[in-house]
């Protein structure tokens, strides 16, 4: 199967600054795929470069088997949303929606019957005769999406699009996203900072550093078995544990990654350890604790007691809940 996206050792610096480094990856047809990594960790300029906003300074992109080097924006058969919505402010939400296809030379009755089924599909049925500034951010968000969905693009690029919205909202909205996208079929590639996003919606996730992919894989291989440091503790929360500890913990003298909610507490036995904290979550409440030299958080689920500061308790995990990890950087 032609893959619906491809990267061959494609590189991007600006100036000194070497933005993508020998970046390989494959996005199938119809997969919802996610790229995660801090603030300048290369993954908005690979979605420039699929998107054709930035060209690379080498290697081979390809969108569906075809070369997308040097293919202008407006020939590629891919959409943008991206997180400032982009939306014209004088014009209806309709117009908003059509002006993909009024670019293209579809005539106004054509294009506005696209614009309805288009705003139909994000549950905008009836906004078409309002504009931009009498709508919500969330609104506004399924407008973008409408509009770049009516090109009908065999790939949707999505540029932190939620990260305007208030946190109940940005949770509704992941999950509509994801519904839609397996509704139309459609590879969406979605860039986010925030592994939460990324871990409850994607198919795929590739985590950048430094220009890099580090590592790719389902949100479970990327959650229960992280291949680095950076990526154990960018990818949620977890125990980074090195070879001394591990020996002393009773496990083999490499690198691991232990994440917090496997940990649990027991009165005798176990590992013992020395509350140091407690942090009230919600729904969980997370402990740091002091274990021989060793600092570890534990998570605690809700209605467990939680013991003062000061208390020595003992900690207990299973053995398949440690990660070991040959690069530790």
């Amino acid at each position: 199967m032609t893959a619906a996206v491809s990267f061959s050792g494609v590189s991007r610096h600006f100036g000194k600054v070497q933005a993508v480094d020998r970046v390989d990856l494959v996005v199938e047809p119809g997969e919802f795929f996610a790229m995660l990594g801090p603030s300048g960790s290369g993954k908005t300029t690979c979605l420039r470069l699929i998107a054709g906003f930035e060209q690379p300074d080498s290697g081979h992109i390809e969108i569906f088997g075809e070369t997308a080097e040097g293919v202008p924006p407006y020939r590629r058969n891919v959409n943008t949303v991206f997180q400032d919505y982009a939306l014209f402010p004088h014009f209806s939400i309709l117009d908003n929606v059509a002006y993909g296809l009024m670019v293209k030379g579809i005539g106004k009755a054509e294009r506005h019957r696209q614009a309805e089924e288009a705003l139909a599909l994000v549950k905008l049925p009836d906004y078409g005769a309002r504009k931009p500034g009498q709508l919500s951010g969330g609104q506004r968000q399924r407008v973008a999406l409408a509009r770049a969905l009516v090109n009908r693009p065999r790939v949707l690029l999505l540029d932190e699009p939620l990260g305007a919205l208030d946190l109940k909202l940005r949770e509704s909205m992941q999950e509509e996203l994801k519904s839609l996208q397996r509704s139309l079929g459609i590879t969406f590639i979605f860039v986010t900072h925030d592994q939460g996003e990324a871990l409850s919606m994607a198919d795929r996730v590739a985590v950048f550093n430094k220009g890099r992919i580090v590592q790719a894989g389902t949100p479970q291989e990327i959650y229960n078995r992280p291949k680095t440091r950076f990526v154990a503790d960018f990818v949620g929360s977890s125990n980074v544990i090195d070879p001394d500890a591990m020996r002393y913990f009773g496990g083999e003298a490499r690198c691991a990654s232990l994440r917090p909610e496997a940990i649990s507490l027991v009165r005798d036995g176990g590992v013992r350890a020395h509350v140091r904290s407690a942090a009230f979550l919600g729904a969980a409440t997370r402990l740091g604790v002091t274990a021989g030299d060793v600092s570890l958080s534990v998570m605690l689920p809700a209605g467990q007691p939680v013991p003062e500061q000061g208390t020595e308790v003992g900690l207990t995990w299973a053995p398949g809940d440690v990660h070991y990890m040959d690069d530790a950087a």
